[in-house]
């Protein structure tokens, strides 16, 4: 039955695109009852190239996870070797350098997995690889050591070679990874790799809403073809049926159906048509889900619910940053100490009043704290109302305007991180009666307070700091702040941290 016969049979409204695509397919049916394919085929069809292509790449994940494992062995033989060259032939031996890879690489693996990372979704985006690559590394690193201190092995070892090993054996497995995914992204060009194929399914108002947003996803997904259901019951059973009869005609990996949830009936009755195809089934979800990137169903007991955000951080990500934080707070705190000194002298020699301002901020969950910061007005304000600084403040003393030009002031939340109070690098914090104000002015302010407030941050290092004018300026600095939230990892701390180094010394509007 092609496109025009199905059109009369049912009278289903198909839209335009979708008849040339019927015609393309394979329409006769041998004497079994088959579908058949065309008589002379110029090229081979877009089911046969995803079913070849799928049977293919079903080893994917199995061959990224030796990937891996191998690069991380060969960087602990090399590193091995490289030690030895340059401590002049003495430790370590190669045997016990690849026993520890061997330790590593299985971790690094057995975390992958676990997070889903071998998919070659994964590796054809390709940005973020290195940020996975860290973070894998950084776990598997630090689990190695506790092994090693809980056997008490880790004596057996020289620290600058687990140093060396440290570099060459993120250096290797993110260029396995990097690697890997060059390859996949070559072939997808030369059409190895075919994308998922998907039928869209509902009514024409919906289709028009949904389809866009499925052609939008960047996950190598083809819309191959679109049906309209009348929105008339008494219609809706012959209209799953032609679409039931063009799915399986196509082949395709998913069926999406484009059908307001209001519509329990239809849904329903689209559900117990399309389980009876070899395709997934995927409900399209209102709009308003589009915001919510970790939506995923949860399950009480026998109900099911849709759950529409996580964690900010897990468990293990909140270690890694403590962890991260501890270290450079420390670092900082001991290698500033001179200047720490002399900050506090100039500040006490110009004039009387305490050398630190303490003040209430927001915290994460919105708790407050004692914010520290060297004292750089004459005016102490905590409260209901705090006047936020203005360029050439009379306020400002002469040492507090130099110290705020460099964000010297800053340096004293570094106790503030060893305390837990703050981290490294967050949202900043602002005074309680600004950020109360924020709150019931700017949507979804209060989730700045997901995680806890930084020294320095996201929106500082784009520029966004200073004086605030307007809610254009609040907003865009909540958009950085809130992509912070929802992007973190270990590499972008880093990055962060290294960006504020670079750009403390040429911001204009710090003042």
């Amino acid at each position: 039955m092609d496109c025009a016969e199905g059109a009369a049979a049912t009278s289903a409204r198909l839209d335009r695109g979708f008849c040339p695509r019927m015609a393309q397919a394979p329409t006769r049916s041998d004497p079994k009852g088959a579908v058949g394919s065309p008589t002379a085929p110029a090229r081979p069809s877009a089911r046969g190239l995803a079913r070849d292509s799928a049977k293919r790449f079903a080893g994917f994940p199995f061959a990224a996870a030796l990937v891996d494992a191998l690069a991380i062995f060969a960087a602990a033989a090399a590193s091995a070797q490289l030690y030895r060259l340059l401590t002049l032939g003495r430790m370590p031996e190669v045997e016990a350098a690849t026993s520890v890879g061997l330790v590593v690489g299985i971790i690094v693996v057995a975390v992958a997995i676990q997070r889903g990372q071998y998919s070659l979704n994964v590796y054809a985006r390709r940005g973020g690889l290195f940020a996975l690559s860290l973070s894998a590394w950084n776990f598997a690193f630090l689990c190695a050591l506790a092994l090693g201190f809980a056997t008490r092995t880790s004596a057996l070892y020289s620290r600058g070679a687990v140093g060396v090993f440290y570099v060459t054996g993120l250096i290797a497995l993110f260029g396995a990874r990097r690697l890997l995914a060059v390859l996949v992204e070559r072939a997808e060009r030369a059409g190895l790799i075919a994308p998922r194929r998907v039928v869209v399914v509902g009514f024409e108002d919906a289709l028009a809403r949904h389809t866009p947003r499925v052609e939008a996803r960047t996950d190598r997904m083809h819309i191959a073809a679109t049906i309209a259901l009348r929105d008339n019951s008494a219609s809706l059973a012959d209209d799953l049926a032609l679409a039931a009869a063009t799915v399986r005609m196509l082949r395709p990996e998913d069926v999406y159906l484009a059908i307001p949830w209001t519509r329990a009936d239809v849904i329903e009755a689209a559900v117990d048509t399309f389980l009876r195809t070899p395709a997934e089934i995927h409900l399209g979800g209102e709009a308003v889900l589009d915001q919510f990137k970790e939506a995923r169903l949860v399950r009480f007991g026998p109900t099911a619910s849709l759950g529409l955000t996580r964690p900010p951080l897990t468990r293990l990500q909140r270690a890694e940053k403590r962890a991260f934080d501890i270290a450079v707070a420390g670092l900082g705190l001991v290698a500033l100490a001179p200047l720490l000194l002399l900050v506090a002298l100039a500040i006490r020699l110009e004039g009387p009043g305490p050398v630190l301002f303490r003040q209430t901020r927001y915290g994460f969950n919105q708790e407050p704290f004692l914010i520290y910061k060297f004292r750089t007005m004459r005016a102490l304000e905590d409260g209901a109302r705090v006047k936020a600084a203005t360029r050439d403040d009379p306020r400002i003393t002469r040492v507090g305007a130099l110290l705020r030009r460099f964000s010297i002031d800053e340096l004293p939340q570094l106790l503030n991180v060893l305390a837990g109070d703050m981290s490294i690098v967050g949202p900043r914090p602002q005074a309680l009666a600004h950020d109360q104000r924020y709150v019931e002015r700017i949507a979804r302010y209060a989730r700045r307070h997901n995680v806890k407030p930084g020294v320095t941050g996201w929106a500082q290092v784009n520029g966004l700091r200073g004086e605030i004018r307007n809610d254009e300026d609040i907003q865009a600095r909540l958009d950085h702040d809130l992509y912070y939230v929802d992007n973190w990892s270990l590499w972008l701390d880093m990055k962060i941290v290294l960006a504020t180094a670079l750009v403390v010394f040429s911001q204009k509007n710090a003042y």
